[in-house]
């Protein structure tokens, strides 16, 4: 895993993004943010469990479900299930540690 700082997210709303391997950060002080770090770490791992190319075309496709459902891309993006698990153990720092493989899939919603 690669951390790289970015100014290529400096005009967006974004902190932090995982395109396998590497984490791009916005801003240089977020290499301290450890619950940040740890979010991103957790979308690595969703990433090479899913072979890199199926995680993105997932994300893509279930972005799109719930955007169609809810109207809102915050509440799409907040309702996928890889965010759902990284937001929801981003807090445990010694999640990976113990996650089990495909754990993402019960933060499946319908």
């Amino acid at each position: 895993m690669i951390i790289v700082c970015q100014s290529l997210l400096k005009n967006t709303k974004i902190s932090g993004i995982t395109l396998f391997p590497f984490i791009l950060l916005k801003n240089q002080h977020d290499l301290r943010n450890k619950i940040l770090i740890n979010h991103e770490k957790i979308h690595l791992r969703q990433q090479a469990e899913l072979l890199i190319i199926f995680f993105y075309i997932w994300y893509v496709l279930e972005y799109y479900c719930h955007f169609f459902k809810l109207k809102d891309s915050f509440l799409a993006y907040k309702s996928i299930s890889f965010e759902r698990e990284a937001y929801a153990m981003e807090d445990d720092l010694n999640y990976l540690a113990k996650r089990k493989y495909w754990s993402f899939w019960k933060y499946i919603v319908d």
